[in-house]
């Protein structure tokens, strides 16, 4: 891929009204103005839409009411996803949090939500140059022999660039987006209205302090990049003993708090399957890598890459792939240590699923702070329902994937009737990279039993207790 050099500096007769409307726009930014317009346009479009698909809906039939309140509803689910995706950052974020809850959010909602992650759109290069310099002190170009100004994926909190060393390396730089700190305080603050108005009128309890603060911290560690250098090593070194996987390497002197810079690598999509038969390579055995690597991860370490969508996994492009595929992960912002007494609560919840013991997991599940006061008679009936439906399936630890995917469905939609549930995000996002790896199984290599590749790890998570 070639790149092109980095940009020459601006002459100063164009660069001080562009440093004075960047100085101007982070202000904006770091006192929640703009971010307050944003959103309050986006109500009064909302609410102007309805008011003016009221007056038409007068004129129209019982059945064509109804298709023009579910476009109005389409066309606004529309509206946001591109309104946050629009302020990255906190609202961005708010929005792939939310679309994980099953337990508060309603379907549409969700998955409108959940496409943020590509909608994304990039900043230019004379946005992400000053963090850059001024998280490692010296000038771009005294940095990077080249730096590639497009770059070639963005993010809700930054994007990457390739660049090269001056010693001929190759390297991918990830760049926190400039406002990011300098408005947190706002966007958290705005962000905690959204969490309120998205779960206004949720049936049932919902601890809203709860919801935001898993939220927040969430956040505060995906915006640190030292903490996701020091996750990446460690995640490095739990699977290093498996030479099919590969995590970068980070370069410490070229990475701060904003900046992270880790070696590049060529690499073809997991899902690309053209290009990895163009390859060689057999999908079957790339699944066969993630499976162990994911199974040791959340039964064994207890430290997950918890983002494993298609833009983090890699298969390099390199002659021996034919042979014996790498593995290669991406981006460690989003990577969760389970709690030890959450893993001990999920280890005696899984005997009691292995004993169909519902009152056993009803237990459990108020150790995790799921159940709301007053709402165990109604969980209990759901548990009393699912697990009738795993003991229609069979053995829990003995079923394919494919149907602990169709649980997986049962399972959420359970979860969006049932009062009074909530779930740790923790969970939810363990369950995320558990179902994921089912799903990429049955499109990668349906042939494959991810299940049963996956039980030594749980065994070996169950003999811990």
């Amino acid at each position: 891929m070639h790149q092109a050099s980095v940009s020459a500096p601006l002459p100063p007769a164009t660069r001080a009204p562009r440093a004075t409307r960047a100085r101007r726009r982070f202000l904006l930014r770091a006192l929640g103005l703009y971010q307050a317009f944003v959103l309050a346009r986006l109500a009064l479009r909302t609410g102007a839409g309805w008011v003016a698909g009221a007056v038409g809906d007068w004129f129209a039939g019982a059945p064509g009411r109804e298709a023009r309140r579910a476009a109005r509803r389409a066309r606004d689910l529309e509206r946001l996803a591109r309104a946050l995706a629009r302020l990255k950052g906190a609202f961005a974020k708010a929005g792939q949090f939310a679309a994980l809850r099953y337990d508060v959010l309603s379907p549409a909602l969700r998955r409108s939500l959940a496409e943020l992650e590509d909608r994304v759109p990039a900043l230019p290069l004379a946005a992400i140059r000053s963090v850059v310099e001024g998280e490692l002190g010296r000038p771009l170009e005294a940095l990077f022999e080249r730096f590639d100004p497009q770059p070639v994926g963005a993010a809700s909190i930054a994007q990457v660039h390739r660049a090269r060393l001056p010693g001929g390396d190759e390297v991918a730089v990830k760049v926190q987006y400039p406002w990011l700190e300098g408005s947190l305080r706002a966007d958290l603050a705005l962000a905690r209205f959204l969490v309120r108005t998205w779960t206004h009128g949720r049936r049932g309890a919902v601890d809203r302090r709860r919801l935001f603060e898993e939220f927040a911290a969430g956040l505060h560690e995906e915006l640190d990049f030292e903490r996701e250098a020091r996750v990446a090593g460690e995640i490095a070194a739990n699977l290093a003993d498996d030479p099919q996987i590969v995590v970068p390497r980070v370069h410490p002197a070229l990475s701060g708090r904003r900046v992270l810079t880790l070696a590049y690598h060529r690499g073809i999509k997991v899902t690309d399957r053209a290009a990895l038969t163009r390859a060689g390579v057999d999908p079957a055995e790339v699944l066969r890598v993630l499976a162990r690597a994911y199974a040791k991860q959340v039964f064994v370490d207890g430290l997950f890459h918890a983002d494993p969508h298609p833009g983090n996994l890699f298969v390099l492009d390199e002659p021996e792939a034919a042979r014996r595929p790498r593995v290669l992960f991406v981006d460690f912002g989003l990577s969760k240590r389970l709690d030890p007494e959450l893993r001990e609560a999920m280890r005696k919840g899984l005997y009691a699923l292995l004993r169909r013991d519902a009152e056993g997991f009803l237990v459990e599940m108020d150790r995790m702070g799921m159940v709301a006061p007053g709402a165990h008679a109604g969980v209990r009936r759901s548990l009393d329902f699912m697990f009738a439906r795993i003991a229609a399936e069979g053995a829990p630890l003995g079923l394919a994937s494919g149907q602990v995917l169709a649980l997986k469905d049962a399972a959420k939609a359970l979860l969006e009737r049932t009062e009074g549930l909530q779930l740790p995000n923790e969970l939810l996002l363990y369950a995320k990279t558990l179902s994921y790896l089912m799903a990429l199984g049955q499109e990668l290599a349906p042939e494959v039993d991810v299940m049963r590749l996956c039980l030594p790890y749980a065994l070996r998570f169950l003999a811990e207790g």
